[in-house]
């Protein structure tokens, strides 16, 4: 109840802010926690190499959501023109990228040889997958093209905005892997099975984009 109260009391001051703030906030929870390419490496990643180990992929994650997003605020109308023709190229070689991903995920085993080349836990790694993933591109081009840019033009407000949405990013990258971690013993039993789950629905991801 208080929270409710809390909630009532801000609420005006933040719709004064943000018109449709309720939605803005909904479209990045739910878009930023289910599944998806971030979400389930993530989880992969902490399964098979404990979650300190993976952290590293997360701040990638952190990383190129920060820039897309700060590019797509920062040029939105210019991308958003130029989406028609650039899309069917990023779909392909995303969908590419998240293959492989899932065969990488399909073949590992728990705790790895660490001297493995292109390892998918590292802050590369997570970065990378950000500027391959188209879902990702049209997420942040969608919320700053709707939400941010109409009201905001400052450099510190598209920054601000920046900063929250790719922290929501990380926290819920985060989220996965420490559920992946605790469970670390179990997944680590049944890895055969618990990659090829996760393996397939990388694949989902990547049959999704078309």
């Amino acid at each position: 109840m208080r929270l409710r109260g809390f909630w009532n009391t801000i609420k005006p001051a933040l719709e004064v802010l943000m018109p449709n703030l309720l939605a803005f906030l909904s479209y990045v929870i739910m878009t930023t926690f289910t599944p998806g390419p971030n979400n389930i490496m993530s989880m992969s990643n902490a399964s098979r190499h404990g979650m300190r180990k993976s952290i590293g992929f997360n701040f990638g994650v952190f990383a190129g959501f920060l820039i897309i997003i700060a590019l797509s605020s920062l040029f939105s109308e210019m991308i958003y023109q130029m989406m028609p023709s650039v899309k069917p190229y990023m779909t392909y070689i995303g969908a590419a990228y998240i293959l492989w991903l899932a065969w990488k995920t399909y073949k590992s085993k728990p705790h790895e040889d660490n001297n493995e080349k292109r390892k998918t836990n590292t802050f590369k790694a997570g970065l990378m997958l950000q500027f391959v993933n188209p879902k990702v591109i049209l997420y942040c081009i969608t919320i700053t093209a709707t939400f941010i840019t109409p009201y905001y033009n400052g450099v510190m407000a598209i920054a601000g905005f920046a900063v929250f949405l790719a922290s929501v990013g990380l926290l819920s990258t985060c989220v996965w892997g420490l559920f992946g971690s605790l469970f670390q013993l179990f997944l680590a039993k049944n890895y055969r099975t618990v990659n090829t789950i996760m393996a397939l629905l990388l694949v989902y991801c990547a049959a999704s984009l078309f």
